[in-house]
């Protein structure tokens, strides 16, 4: 994990409320995430920004080594946490996602994102996407589109 040796600096933490079990938010979860990262746009972005990771490779679902372009599967534990992590030119970068059971069929999902930019490219990286507010709503969607699938899911079941 990118983290582990010394832990990068706090970015933020978002999170919503998911009106479904936490297996379904789990499950919803890999799927978003696979689905959305291994976009074709995805691969390009990967290696553009010179990505150690550039292709998807692993098990599916998602599980520790898993890849995806920009990021590995640096941990899966027991359908509550879900760590990504990834470097490339300007940045490394940790996705911790957190599922938290509330009861009542209801989850909440959150993720804390944690990274560092060196150098004054990275600090200008930072600026394009941390100060212009680009992570906060690609985080957003993000997060969205797993409680759409997992509500969805709930729904059909």
């Amino acid at each position: 994990m990118v983290g582990e040796a010394q832990a990068l600096p706090f970015i933020d933490r978002l999170g919503i409320e998911i009106g479904a079990d936490r297996e379904t938010a789990w499950d919803a979860l890999l799927e978003v995430l696979a689905r959305s990262l291994e976009s074709r746009t995805s691969r390009k972005a990967a290696r553009a920004l010179g990505a150690s990771e550039l292709r998807a490779s692993g098990p599916r679902p998602l599980s520790a080594g898993s890849t995806l372009p920009g990021f590995r599967v640096a941990a899966a534990e027991d359908q509550r946490r879900l760590t990504l992590d990834g470097s490339h030119r300007f940045a490394r970068h940790e996705m911790v996602f957190e599922l938290t059971d509330l009861g009542s069929g209801r989850t909440e999902l959150a993720v804390i994102t944690r990274a560092e930019f060196p150098g004054p490219i990275g600090t200008l990286y930072r600026t394009l996407v941390i100060g212009s507010g680009g992570h906060v709503i690609a985080t957003r969607r993000l997060l969205a589109a797993v409680g759409r699938e997992a509500e969805n899911r709930e729904a059909s079941a």
